[in-house]
């Protein structure tokens, strides 16, 4: 027997269902199970609240380490400073004079002084510390030191200003 068609019997079925979803949400809600689909706002809070005290615990143990990573990146360029040094008192006998500075290590200052400089620079540019001033270079007899002035870029300061000085930093 072949079916019929019949829209009646389709909207009849319809109507039904949906009677039967009324009512199941009517007894949910008496029984106290009610369907959410949104959180309250003492949860959001709470998760607020939450993420606050991270943010407030961890946050400045990160924040410190800036200046931190600057300083020993400050200690490493000068670390390399001081290869090119000890190169040029191999080929050359001396360190370079404090008034010739760390732009001898770019380019020759005195072919008479210095007969046996290497044909190529021991640095290709000046360097620079971490934010970006020139570092200072200082001979005392046989020995030197290199300066960064650090965050303030001013000979002397505190803390995150603090002068570096090369070879203390490496201690």
């Amino acid at each position: 027997m072949a079916k019929v068609y019949n829209p009646l019997i389709k909207k009849q079925a319809i109507l039904k269902q949906n009677k039967t979803e009324i009512l199941s949400d009517k007894f949910n809600t008496i029984q106290g199970r009610t369907e959410r689909k949104a959180f309250s706002l003492i949860e959001l809070l709470v998760v607020i609240l939450i993420l606050g005290l991270l943010v407030g615990l961890v946050a400045p143990q990160v924040i410190g380490q800036g200046n931190q990573a600057q300083r020993k990146l400050a200690c490493t360029q000068m670390g390399s400073i001081k290869q090119a040094l000890k190169m040029f008192k191999l080929d050359n006998g001396v360190y370079p004079e404090t008034d010739e500075g760390l732009e001898a290590l770019v380019a020759n200052p005195d072919a008479e002084r210095y007969p046996n400089y290497s044909s190529a620079p021991y640095l290709e540019k000046l360097p620079k510390d971490s934010w970006g001033s020139h570092l200072t270079y200082i001979k005392s007899e046989n020995e030197f030191k290199i300066v960064s002035f650090g965050a303030d870029r001013k000979e002397g300061g505190t803390e995150q200003g603090a002068d570096i000085l090369f070879p203390d930093c490496q201690k």
